[in-house]
């Protein structure tokens, strides 16, 4: 395996909510919905997902949790998170501020509110109405964010 990855999914509940979180709430660009097409059964799981392009070809696909579920072959499940984080690394403090607020505006729910940490990062945490968990630092390390 090559040390990459070229797209992260999340499972959702609700498409159409978590489309306008991600693109209303947090300016991401997407198209929409796309994939309407090709619809599922009981077994097959159908098509319909929101993608987000995101900086350095990495892609962001909202997928109702359902369809995973049948994709994956995999029993459905209830929610769960804090197994891992999506971490966005901004150019200031100010930033990780404003996008905190501007998530939990769109119906995030703040975890941690920003604060210095003690490894020299500044950071706070959200949730998404999914219950994803998310990171939004800055890091006086990193340049050309």
């Amino acid at each position: 395996m090559k040390p990459r990855i070229h797209v992260v999914t999340l499972a959702v509940d609700d498409l159409s909510r978590s489309l306008t979180f991600y693109r209303e709430g947090l300016g991401l660009v997407s198209p929409g919905v796309i994939g309407t097409e090709f619809v599922g059964d009981d077994e097959t799981p159908g098509g319909a997902a929101a993608i987000f392009e995101l900086h350095g070809g990495l892609i962001l696909l909202l997928y109702p949790r359902t369809e995973l579920a049948k994709d994956a072959k995999m029993p459905l499940q209830s929610p769960t998170s804090g197994e891992f984080s999506l971490g966005h690394a901004v150019a200031s403090r100010e930033e990780v501020d404003a996008l905190l607020s501007a998530a939990q505006a769109a119906g995030a729910t703040l975890t941690e509110p920003p604060h210095d940490r003690p490894w020299g990062i500044y950071s706070g945490y959200f949730r998404d109405p999914d219950g994803h968990l998310w990171e939004v630092l800055w890091n006086p390390a990193l340049e050309d964010l």
